[in-house]
C-alpha cells in the first residue's frame, strides 16, 4: 500500500516531532511549485480551476448542477489603522444554531438572485442563480488570518452586496450575544472560489480521506471511495485495503501559527506526530505499507520514504526546525 499525506503548514515552526523527523530524513526529497491546499489538491485531480463552492456544495450532498456557486464563508473583520483584518470562521466557534440564524437573516437580501446554504457552520456556500457575476478573491480566508485583505477584496461589482449583508450581520441577536460573551462577531461573508463544478476529475488514488470539502468533492467526482479522516492512521489502518494508492489530507495546522498563538500550532502538531506519524511509521517498519508520502504544499516539498529506506541508517533525523528554515528561504525567493 501507498500512503500520501497532504500536510500543509507543517514546516511553519519547529516542535518536537521525532518519527516525522525520521521519515523526512530517511525519504528522497523532491521539490516543486509552492502553492496552497486548494491549488495542489486541484492540480493533483486535474482540474483546471479552484471551484471551491460547488465541490463544497458536492462534498456535502448537494446538487451544484450547472450554476456558478462560491464559498461565502462567515469572518471576521477588524479595522486596524488604515486597513482591515480578517479573522477565519476557522479560528473562533461557531455553532450550527449560530450559523443557520445568520445565514437565514441573508437570505432576504439574496432572494432572486443567490442561494445560500450553511452546510457547515464555518462553512457557507453561494449559489448563482441564473447567472451573474461569477469571479470572487481566488484566496481563501484560512490564508490572510491577521492580514491586511485589502489587496484581496473581491471584485468592486460584489461590494454593494457585501455591504447589504454586514448591514444585516449588524445587531443580529446571534452575534448581539457573541459580543456580550467577548466572542468575535460575525459582520461580514468571505466570497472565494467561484466556478461551476468540474464535468470531470481523476487523480491515482483508490481513495481519498479528508476533513476538507474540497478533497473530498474531488474524490466524489473522481468515483473515488471518500471519507473523514477519522480518530488517527490506527483507526484509519483498520478500515483500509491492503494494496492501492490512498490520499490522505491533514490540515489542521493551517492558520494556527499565523493566527499567533505557536502553543496551539505545537500542539496540533504533537496530536498529529501521535495519530499520524507515528502509528505510519510503525506500519512502514512492519510492512503494512510499503510506501508513504509526504506532501507540504506551501514548501514546495515532497518525501517519499519506502519500507527498505528504512534502513539507511546514516541518513540521521535533524530537527524539524532545520526545515522550518528551508521554508522561509523558499517563502522569501517566493516574494
Amino acid at each position: 500500500m501507498h500512503v500520501e499525506l497532504v500536510a500543509p503548514e507543517l514546516f511553519q515552526a519547529g516542535a518536537p516531532a521525532p518519527a516525522l523527523e525520521m521519515l523526512l530524513a530517511r525519504g528522497r526529497r523532491t521539490n516543486g511549485t509552492a502553492c496552497n491546499l486548494e491549488s495542489w489538491l486541484c492540480g493533483a485531480f486535474a482540474s483546471p480551476s479552484v471551484p471551491a463552492g460547488a465541490l463544497t456544495a458536492y462534498a456535502h450532498n448537494l446538487n451544484p448542477g450547472t450554476d456558478f456557486w462560491l464559498r461565502a464563508d462567515p469572518v471576521h473583520l477588524r479595522a486596524d489603522r488604515d486597513h482591515l483584518l480578517l479573522m477565519p470562521s476557522q479560528a473562533f466557534s461557531l455553532t450550527a444554531a449560530e450559523a443557520e440564524g445568520l445565514a437565514a437573516a441573508l437570505a432576504p437580501w439574496l432572494a432572486g438572485k443567490f442561494t445560500l446554504h450553511a452546510v457547515r457552520p464555518d462553512q457557507w456556500c453561494l449559489r448563482i442563480e441564473g447567472g451573474g457575476p461569477s469571479e470572487a478573491s481566488a484566496m481563501p480566508p484560512i490564508d490572510l488570518a491577521g492580514a491586511n485583505i485589502d489587496p484581496h477584496l473581491p471584485p468592486k461589482q460584489w461590494h454593494p452586496l457585501l455591504t447589504e449583508l454586514q448591514m444585516a450581520l449588524y445587531g443580529h441577536p446571534a452575534n448581539t450575544a457573541r459580543e456580550q460573551r467577548g466572542d468575535p462577531v460575525v459582520n461580514s461573508v468571505w466570497l472565494w472560489g467561484a466556478g461551476k463544478l468540474p464535468a470531470a476529475a481523476s487523480g491515482p488514488w483508490q481513495s481519498v480521506s479528508a476533513d476538507e470539502p474540497i478533497a473530498l468533492g474531488l474524490g466524489r467526482l473522481a468515483g473515488m471511495r471518500h471519507r473523514a479522516t477519522g480518530a488517527g492512521a490506527a483507526d484509519w489502518l483498520e478500515r483500509a485495503p491492503e494494496d492501492g494508492r490512498h490520499l490522505v489530507v491533514l490540515d489542521s495546522l493551517r492558520g494556527a501559527y499565523a493566527l499567533g498563538d505557536p502553543d496551539v500550532f505545537e500542539k496540533r502538531l504533537r496530536d498529529m506526530e501521535s495519530n499520524w506519524f507515528a502509528p505510519l511509521l510503525a506500519a512502514l517498519k512492519s510492512g503494512r505499507i510499503g510506501m508513504l508520502s509526504i506532501h507540504v504544499p506551501d514548501a514546495a516539498a515532497s518525501f517519499e520514504t519506502a519500507s527498505a529506506d528504512l534502513r539507511r541508517f546514516w541518513r540521521r533525523p535533524r530537527p524539524l526546525a532545520t526545515y522550518v528554515k528551508d521554508h522561509a528561504r523558499v517563502i522569501v525567493a517566493l516574494n
